[in-house]
């Protein structure tokens, strides 16, 4: 098995090689889309199911929206429209007809073409506030919570499997409220199962916090994000939750009458998490061996590899590893028992390692005397032997230590290479050398957060929620006094 680029190499390389030898996904034949193949999917699933759970604990409900939107609706809240202009796929016709000119080739009928072009969605509010203002009439209507599970399609030229792709997977939220707090409220409380789920499932640490006017959410009054540290250095975006304000009800003329019989816009919020998280989860807790995964995301927890020369010593060993997977998935804990005689034990463990699998076990007869089964763990690499009777309860036991510690590695590795500065000159010293997050203070104009990009293509990645507004000091850049403590990054 070709050994993969070390990150130390070249991270770039190592990201993209690994992603497609391990079977995560793939370029397509379409430029800028991906195949996502099926132990990709896998793990997209589990963590698809988690968040859909949390929605719907939270009293959300799933439904589908059209993939076009007509360009007009689109263009109906200016700033939305504005923000996802250059994205846009459009549909300018409905047919194609055979090419008088080029037998057996079809070319598109310049008499079909659509009297309003359709806009394929970048997102999704312009249809669903479209939607929302038949659906909208009184407070008894209100609040609307509704998820959807879409893709949606923002050309790219420089494309990434999974962190930048020109079509991708993800859910938006876009609820409808009768008060601005409730709205508010609706926004923060999103974000925070957004964190809930990365943290507690994907083990990635991150911060929470709001974002920059000039980096907010087309459309949005506010924009909360979570934001992740990669071990490159590089920050990742993990999540996004919008308090929209009255700006789509205002574009859609979604009014309600409260119950004093008064005629009020509606409050909005929309928020999203995309397959972008697939990557996070990879350049947040891999290594050159290939992938790990967290036990709770792992399609297969635990992979079972049995050692034998004979059919009578693999059947010994079956009757053994039954009990074992019985108890097992008893526990809810998936596994597999990889008896497939076309793969020698070496190559199988390489490509479990590749794989991310958390626990691997290898019994053959000398193990089977000694009553015990080799156990080896993922993210350490240490092995041990653990007696049958107790390998059950132990790999429980197990998953949840490596589940625990992959969330503290990343945490400790984000503690250390998060840096506060005072000056400009410390601040391009600790980007150029440590990377990480850049903690500064920050005279709040867009005028220094631009100049600041300009000069070290770093940016605000937000106002974190945990950091107090500090009553005095200066802008490491302007020299003005600030009004912000924020958090600086080079990011994806």
């Amino acid at each position: 098995m070709a050994k993969l680029t070390t990150r130390a190499e070249d991270y770039s390389k190592w990201y993209n090689e690994l992603v497609v030898k391990a079977n995560l996904a793939e370029n397509s034949g379409v430029r800028g889309c991906m195949v996502i193949k099926p132990y990709g999917y896998a793990i997209w699933e589990k963590l698809q199911a988690e968040l859909d759970k949390r929605f719907k604990e939270t009293g959300h409900q799933n439904a589908y929206f059209p993939l076009f939107v007509p360009k007009s609706l689109f263009e109906a809240e200016e700033k939305n429209a504005e923000g996802f202009a250059k994205e846009c796929a459009v549909v300018t016709h409905y047919r194609l007809k055979n090419d008088p000119n080029n037998p057996g080739k079809l070319m598109v009928d310049p008499e079909a073409k659509l009297e309003e072009e359709l806009i394929v969605r970048p997102t999704s509010e312009a249809i669903i506030w479209s939607t929302y203002k038949n659906w909208i009439q009184s407070y008894r209507d209100l609040p609307i919570l509704i998820n959807q599970w879409a893709n949606v399609v923002r050309w790219e030229m420089r494309t990434r499997l999974f962190l930048r792709t020109a079509e991708f997977l993800w859910q938006e939220g876009h609820t409808a409220h009768a008060t601005r707090i409730e709205a508010e409220e609706e926004a923060v409380k999103m974000q925070e199962v957004y964190r809930d789920v990365v943290e507690n499932f994907m083990a990635i640490p991150v911060v929470k916090g709001y974002k920059t006017p000039s980096e907010r959410f087309a459309g949005a009054d506010e924009t909360y994000t979570i934001e992740a540290l990669m071990q490159d250095g590089k920050a990742l975006q993990a999540g996004t939750s919008h308090f929209l304000g009255q700006n789509f009800a205002k574009a859609f003329d979604v009014k309600f009458t409260t119950n004093e019989g008064k005629q009020e816009y509606v409050w909005a919020t929309s928020w999203g998490v995309s397959t972008r998280l697939m990557g996070a989860l990879i350049m947040t807790h891999s290594d050159d061996l290939g992938l790990v995964l967290p036990p709770k995301l792992a399609p297969i927890q635990v992979a079972i590899v049995p050692i034998y020369k004979t059919a009578e010593q693999l059947e010994e060993i079956r009757s053994v590893v039954d009990k074992i997977q019985d108890g097992l998935k008893a526990k809810g804990i998936s596994v597999k028992f990889d008896d497939d005689d076309k793969s020698k034990p070496g190559w199988k463990f390489a490509e479990y390692e590749l794989k991310g699998v958390p626990v691997r076990m290898a019994i053959g007869p000398k193990d089977l005397e000694k009553g015990h089964v080799e156990v080896a763990r993922r993210d350490t690499l240490e092995k041990q032997f653990i007696v049958l009777d107790e390998v059950v309860d132990k790999t429980e036991a197990l998953l949840e230590d490596i589940q625990n510690n992959l969330y503290q590695k990343a945490f400790d590795y984000r503690t250390e290479h998060t840096t506060e500065v005072k000056t400009f000159e410390e601040f391009k010293e600790v980007l150029e050398n440590k990377g990480g997050f850049i903690s500064a203070l920050w005279d709040g104009t867009e005028e220094t957060e631009e100049a600041v990009k300009d000069a070290t293509k770093a940016t605000i990645r937000c106002i974190p929620q945990a950091f107090e507004i500090p009553t005095e000091g200066i802008d490491m850049f302007s020299g003005k006094p600030a009004k912000f403590r924020v958090l600086y990054a080079k990011a994806y």
